[in-house]
């Protein structure tokens, strides 16, 4: 039995599974080691994760999570799952493996994760073999959810929004300067706020100003990292993510103007990272 977690900064969805199919179905808060120490992490494992397992322990632990990207930071994960799981072992692995693996399977392409966060990379069929660097959101996250909030609250401060639309979102989210400030700058967590108002946007999208945030949101991705690949216009490129779904109207009309192709747009990676730990468990069970 294995355990498979796609972990995000605003949700974690595992799966215990065997070559059979899904046992289990798992949902927590999300976790990005960016943000959070091994001891929080672990209060989150030990508090809505183990409860709802019903006393089954995997053999092997995939974790595939935002913020992965350092051995640093990988640590952080391993150290709580390896306290939660003792007799498990843990692979962590980057967000961007397990998109790699859903969107492309082993063709080549571009994978792009387009959530809370942001991030791609260039897949060669096996492996990322390029990765123009995710700077987070104070220094980046174009294309996120993170940035389109930014861009909505950043207007909404400097009293850019038509009147309309500001006193709508003020009345529904009860906002106040220090509440957004305090929110952005002293909690754990500032992007899965920021991320929060991508909903009333997809909510007002046909809006005039709102569609060019949306417009422009998209347009700093592919300036900023999907032009970046060598050859971004021969292959697929992909992406997963709440934002990349809900908004792929407008994604296709700005990939169109970059002569891009867009291959699959899925919300979550998870059945693609289902079908191919199936197939690795089919492969092992046969030798």
């Amino acid at each position: 039995m294995i355990l498979i977690a796609d972990s995000g900064s605003t949700k974690t969805d595992w799966r215990m599974m065997d070559a059979s199919g899904v046992h289990e179905q798992v949902f927590t808060a999300g976790i990005n080691p960016q943000y959070l120490d091994s001891n929080q992490i672990y209060t989150i494992f030990e508090q809505e994760l183990l409860p709802n397992l019903k006393e089954k322990t995997p053999t092997v632990i995939y974790y595939y999570g935002a913020g992965c990207s350092s051995p640093e930071r990988n640590l952080r994960v391993e150290q709580a799952l390896q306290k939660v799981f003792p007799n498990s072992e843990a692979h962590v692995d980057h967000d961007l493996l397990a998109a790699a693996r859903a969107l492309c399977g082993h063709q080549p392409g571009v994978a792009c994760i387009l959530g809370t966060g942001s991030n791609s990379c260039l897949y060669d069929g096996k492996k990322v073999v390029d990765n123009v660097p995710s700077l987070g959101f104070l220094m980046g996250d174009e294309g996120s959810g993170a940035y389109l909030g930014k861009m909505l609250i950043r207007a909404y401060l400097y009293r850019e929004l038509p009147e309309e639309l500001a006193t709508s979102l003020k009345n529904r989210y009860n906002l106040t300067k220090d509440g957004i400030l305090d929110a952005v700058y002293y909690t754990d967590m500032p992007s899965t706020y920021l991320a929060t108002f991508a909903k009333f946007m997809h909510e007002k999208r046909k809006d005039p100003v709102v569609h060019a945030m949306i417009h422009e949101n998209f347009t700093d991705f592919f300036e900023r990292h999907v032009c970046k690949y060598k050859g971004f216009t021969e292959v697929p490129v992909n992406f997963v993510g709440s934002v990349a779904f809900h908004f792929s109207d407008t994604l296709h009309q700005v990939a169109k103007k970059y002569g891009a192709h867009i291959g699959n747009i899925i919300q979550s990676p998870s059945e693609g990272l289902i079908k191919y730990h199936q197939e690795l468990l089919a492969v092992t069970d046969n030798k």
